[in-house]
């Protein structure tokens, strides 16, 4: 039972926003009682804290299989972006904003988490592409993986970025071909076009 309210709240919490779905809508929308949610998890906060820790391992662990599957860089970088996308339904901006504003503690600990994850993985990511030949060589690691990372996190701030007249998918696409072309020598500019023709 535990599982299945920890997949129904991160569904809700996704789709309608971290802040707006109460305890008793899901129980509503399981059919069950709130205090069956309240026997496996102490409080909103706690429930909160667990899906979002859940959705992080379930995506850290979605990246290091398209990692192991040693393709491309350029193509690496392209399928982590769809399959975070997919596990986030598109992410819609208003639930990571209402997690900022409402539960400011919980979005902290998970941006620290992301950051450990999202940083190794991009320096590893762009060690391969100079060794290829795609990425230029005389770029600072350490630099582009936080600037990618801030950059990445820059664009769901709906004050910056309306949702109404920014689609995060589309920013998220051309925050990427951004970074890329920032970095690429001539030979992965030409592999980066390929990939943006085919999507």
């Amino acid at each position: 039972m535990k599982d299945q309210i920890l997949n129904k709240a991160t569904e809700m919490f996704l789709t309608l926003g971290f802040k707006s779905v109460t305890m008793d809508d899901i129980a509503s929308e399981m059919g069950i009682s709130k205090k069956t949610i309240y026997q496996h998890f102490s409080n909103k906060d706690a429930l909160v804290k667990a899906t979002t820790t859940n959705l992080f391992e379930t995506i850290s662990c979605g990246i290091d299989e398209i990692i192991l599957a040693d393709k491309n860089p350029i193509e690496e970088l392209f399928a982590i972006k769809e399959f975070v996308l997919k596990n986030l339904k598109d992410e819609n901006t208003s639930p990571i904003y209402q997690l900022h504003k409402y539960y400011p503690r919980i979005h902290k600990s998970l941006m620290l988490k992301q950051f450990d994850k999202m940083g190794s993985c991009v320096v590893k990511n762009l060690e391969k592409g100079i060794s290829l030949g795609l990425f230029r060589k005389d770029i600072n690691k350490d630099y582009i993986s936080r600037f990618y990372f801030s950059g990445m996190n820059s664009i769901k701030d709906v004050e910056l970025f309306n949702p109404e007249v920014f689609s995060l998918k589309d920013l998220q696409a051309k925050y990427l071909e951004y970074h890329l072309r920032g970095i690429c020598t001539p030979k992965g500019i030409e592999q980066l076009e390929t990939i943006i023709k085919t999507k």
